[in-house]
């Protein structure tokens, strides 16, 4: 017979060897850092200019960052600060370097979404956070599930439940219910609206006098801001139903929405949502905040059914949101929940398999121009990468043959350039902010 103690035993086994494993992928200080980028890179993959051009414009103004420079002289390497500093000040015919953003909006915000477990949902959250850094974007990650795989990936795992979305969907119920209570208090008509009242268990808790930037923590890349999840923060969707309970009226879907829509609207230039492999309350409210639902998956069978299965289980329960009786606060908006668009992206793709062929020509068939044209390509690489939680862009090159590298890295620029394009399509199509 085994019970909760074995299994907390089993944990601790667990923890150890996790504990081990941080040790061979981080600092000896057990942080996770960001390596340099070599001049190469900087010029040919990131700016994508000719390398002879960029030293040649380094070279002929000293004050912009020149780098830290190898013993042997070959080389120099740059940290992300230094190349968005060079992409700030520097010029390439005329050009600048600076990543296109549509002027007046807020961030545009994507929701990685499906409730197929192995789906590639973290991985293709990670590395499109990378690329978009590497793009010069300001980026921050939302961790919906409480596997936590994106926060464990970007160096966070000491993290409290209340730091979660747990804690903002708590918070947001404590602030809804005494918005409520005030507007029955203030009522013009005679007769006194009933007050809704929250235990102690709750709204002893703190979270009310948490601010916004409490749940948004620092990671290793300078432009990229997290806010976490952990494994304590399972248990949201067993106190979700206990809060909608306490407060029916609470409109439960809109809390990260909400939340989002306090932030100052140049704070980010982009919000990236990585879900749970459920449909539940945590991902029902990343659904509702994102402008932009991306679908990775498998191209097996098995992934096609799921997938299908997924989105019809999304519509049902957009549905039932659209038909949600409650008051829905100022500033929501309706509960009829409309994306600026919708994509599909095929993950662990083998272009000489025959059946991942096969099934990309079904994908193809039924979802037509929804489905992504550059698929994530399974490499040694790419498998590499998510068995030591780090994206493709952090691997250094000289860590494998440099077309190893090459290979893996090509399939991520791709997909992540498609992205792009969709997404400054759907934002500029967002409204201006005030």
């Amino acid at each position: 017979m085994f019970t909760h103690e074995d299994l907390s035993k089993l944990q601790a086994q667990s923890l150890r060897m996790q504990g081990f494993i941080r040790q061979q992928t981080y600092s000896p200080e057990r942080e996770k850092t960001l390596r340099r980028f070599s001049s190469w890179e900087v010029a040919e993959l990131i700016f994508k200019v000719n390398q002879s051009t960029l030293r040649g414009r380094l070279a002929a103004d000293p004050t912009l960052p020149q780098g830290y420079v190898e013993e042997d002289g070959r080389q120099r390497w740059y940290s992300l600060e230094e190349i968005n500093e060079i992409r700030r000040r520097l010029k390439v015919s005329r050009k600048s370097l600076m990543p296109p953003r549509p002027t007046g909006k807020r961030a545009i915000r994507a929701a990685i979404a499906n409730f197929k477990g192995g789906a590639g949902k973290s991985t293709v959250a990670l590395h499109f956070a990378h690329a978009a850094a590497l793009d010069g974007y300001r980026v921050l990650c939302v961790d919906f599930d409480p596997q936590a795989t994106l926060s464990h990936s970007m160096g966070l795992t000491d993290v409290a439940e209340e730091y979660t979305v747990w804690g903002i969907m708590a918070r947001d119920l404590v602030q809804e219910t005494e918005r409520m209570n005030s507007a029955a208090r203030g009522a013009e008509s005679g007769t006194a609206l009933p007050q809704r009242r929250l235990p102690a268990s709750i709204t002893g808790m703190g979270l009310s006098d948490l601010r916004d930037a409490d749940f948004i923590k620092p990671t290793n890349w300078p432009t990229i801001d997290l806010i976490p999840s952990c494994a304590n923060a399972a248990f949201v969707e067993f106190a979700s139903a206990q809060y909608r309970h306490l407060n029916p009226e609470w409109s439960f879907f809109a809390a990260v929405r909400r939340y989002l829509d306090h932030l100052p609207a140049d704070a980010y230039d982009l919000v990236i949502f990585d879900c749970p492999p459920a449909i539940g309350y945590q991902s029902m409210n990343a659904v509702f905040a994102a402008d932009v639902l991306y679908i990775p998956s498998g191209p097996g069978y098995w992934e096609y059914d799921s997938t299908t299965s997924f989105i019809g289980q999304l519509a049902e329960a957009l549905e039932d949101l659209s038909a949600f009786s409650g008051p829905v606060p100022a500033g929501t908006g309706s509960p009829e929940k409309a994306f600026q668009d919708i994509r599909f992206l095929l993950t662990r793709f083998e272009p000489g398999n025959d059946l991942h062929r096969a099934m990309r020509s079904a994908f193809e068939k039924v979802f037509g121009e929804r489905l992504a044209t550059h698929p994530i390509e399974m490499t040694r690489a790419v498998e590499q990468s998510g068995r030591f939680l780090a994206s493709i862009y952090e691997t250094d090159y000289r860590d494998m043959t440099r077309e190893t590298w090459r290979r893996a890295r090509s399939s991520f620029d791709q997909a992540y350039e498609e992205f792009r394009t969709h997404m400054l399509a759907a934002w500029e199509n967002l409204e201006d902010e005030a």
